[in-house]
């Protein structure tokens, strides 16, 4: 995980605004297979949408937390149900960072 600055976050923030959450957590929740799918995600396009299933704030902040360890991913933002995460792909960049 990368330490983004302020400047950094909301640039992808402004990014991220527009985006569609690309996984939906079923009701089976945070599964081997989910998070397989977030990873390709992350590795195809880097700043993505998530949309987590959880009747209540500290179930969805710990499910986050568990896909951010879990995949290396920062997260940007979170509202609501929605988490942008952020994860550079080092062999193809997609999104450029502006400086620190």
């Amino acid at each position: 995980m990368a330490d983004l600055t302020k400047a950094q976050r909301e640039h992808l923030r402004r990014l991220g605004h527009d985006l569609k959450p690309v996984v939906l957590m079923g009701a089976a929740g945070l599964t081997d297979p989910v998070l397989a799918e977030i990873r390709g995600a992350l590795d195809h396009h880097e700043l993505v949408k998530v949309r987590v299933r959880g009747a209540d704030r500290d179930g969805r902040d710990a499910t986050v937390g568990r896909i951010c360890a879990d995949t290396g991913a920062d997260l940007v933002q979170r509202i609501g149900h929605v988490a942008l995460l952020w994860r550079p792909n080092p062999e193809r960049r997609r999104v450029s960072l502006p400086a620190g």
